[in-house]
């Protein structure tokens, strides 16, 4: 297992990436408590279950899979559903998915009881590469995406490789383009790396970073999961600047993508 630690001053966090780490997850997160576990309809129930069987006193919330999941009313009924299950200003939620179950989970955890703990375990590797990342959470409002919505840091971050083995062509794509998107739009280095070929070797000669390898077989086919992690100083900069003004947010979203290069993973397919 390899650990980020993302510097945030009191909000700081750390992002733990390995193979089979969501059967260590009670060492990396305190489920000492009763704690809202949320998932969605597509996500292998075991993942949820084995975080489950760590806590003190767990709960597991299913929402429908997909966009139309981000929205107010499934956001009360999550709410309604913490208030049912005795949550206190002391326990924590835990959202188990991708970038929907992410971002609903970490929005409820902010506005519940004016905030408790959030712990984000990714399990698509778009989710891992882009929104676990950063402490932006929302809804969507009508036709508006993302509209409704807070800044709030998780606890942890658990990125456990074995997740990726379920996921299919076209999500392992898309976490894939994000982070060529990544590369062409803020980091040179990475892109040169994605020309050449992934291996260890040039990714820790361009970053000198540490990696995370990992195999992921998909439908037959083997894949090298890669995942350099780097965080620079302007990274922690936007990150903790949650508020900005006008001037500043348009900044910012030029920054957002230099942020989510924290955790980039590259999956290299050997065909």
């Amino acid at each position: 297992m390899k650990t980020l630690r993302m510097e945030l001053g009191e909000s700081s966090y750390d992002i733990s990436l390995g193979r089979g780490i969501l059967e260590n997850a009670g060492d990396l997160m305190n489920l000492s408590r009763k704690v809202f576990i949320v998932t969605d309809e597509n996500v292998p129930k075991e993942y949820s279950e084995k975080i489950k069987s760590q806590c003190k006193e767990g709960f597991i919330y299913t929402v429908t899979p997909g966009e139309g999941s981000k929205s107010m009313s499934t956001l009360e009924k999550l709410l309604s559903a913490m208030l049912d299950f005795g949550m206190s200003r002391s326990d924590a939620a835990v959202a188990v998915g991708g970038g929907v179950v992410g971002d609903l989970t970490a929005f409820a955890a902010s506005v519940y009881m004016r905030g408790i703990d959030f712990y984000n375990i990714p399990t698509t590797l778009l989710s891992s590469v882009d929104s676990s990342i950063g402490g932006k959470t929302g809804v969507n409002l009508s036709e508006t995406k993302n509209i409704v919505g807070t800044f709030y840091q998780p606890k942890a971050v658990l990125i456990d490789l074995d997740t990726h083995k379920t996921l299919e062509k076209r999500h392992i794509s898309a976490g894939l383009a994000e982070s060529v998107k990544m590369a062409l739009t803020s980091d040179a280095e990475l892109f040169s790396v994605i020309e050449r070929g992934v291996t260890e070797e040039n990714i820790e000669k361009a970053f000198g970073v540490k990696t995370v390898i990992g195999e992921v077989e998909t439908s037959g086919n083997q894949y090298k999961s890669i995942l350099p992690l780097h965080i620079s100083e302007k990274e922690k900069e936007t990150a903790a600047s949650q508020k900005a003004s006008l001037e500043e947010s348009c900044i910012e979203s030029q920054d957002s993508l230099q942020r989510r290069i924290a955790v980039i993973s590259v999956i290299f397919s050997q065909y």
